[in-house]
């Protein structure tokens, strides 16, 4: 009997790959003739109580009435409602790999922008020094050319009072000479 789920086995469970089944078209279900237990060929000595003891009552019911067919449809079912739970399953399992493996990732680009952040707030503070740095450095600069404005200022004064003093030192000498030894 081809069932309705036939289609879902043991190896479509453990190998789910999501491959496209080409489907069949339906076919019309015609329950395949069940063997009925024959009845059993009276015997001299068997009463016709003991010939319907023997005999199957069940069986030969559930099979008039279809009952066989049906349990084997439920049976089916029952497979393939499984099957849809490994799948469901495995599509779980999945999803939470994915899930962690994105968390994650998350984690890890979160504490590299931490990274970059402080290293975007250590090359600002390092700009910030270096203008410090530069604006130390020009008013240094201009400290050292006013005292080397002094310096020469100073220095051009000193060399005027040295001739000054040579001027002077040379007629104090001049002075001397010309006065009579005594």
């Amino acid at each position: 009997m081809v069932g309705l789920f036939d289609r879902f086995t043991k190896k479509d469970e453990e190998d789910y790959g999501g491959e496209m089944v080409e489907e069949e078209p339906p076919k019309s279900y015609e329950p395949e003739p069940m063997e009925t237990a024959s009845e059993p060929e009276p015997t001299p000595h068997m009463t016709e109580t003991s010939l319907s003891e023997s005999q199957p009552q069940t069986t030969s019911t559930a099979t008039s009435i279809g009952i066989d067919a049906l349990m084997d449809k439920r049976v089916k079912l029952e497979e393939a409602i499984d099957y849809v739970g490994v799948m469901i399953k495995n599509l779980k399992d999945k999803r939470t790999k994915l899930e962690k493996g994105i968390e994650d990732e998350s984690v890890d680009i979160k504490n590299l922008k931490e990274k970059l952040v402080k290293v975007r707030e250590y090359i600002d503070e390092e700009n910030k020094g270096i203008d410090d740095l530069t604006r130390k450095r020009s008013q240094v600069e201009s400290e050292a050319d006013e005292v080397a404005n002094i310096i020469n200022d100073l220095r051009n004064k000193l060399s005027s009072i040295d001739g000054i003093v040579d001027a002077e030192g040379k007629k104090i000498q001049s002075f001397k000479e010309s006065r009579p030894q005594p």
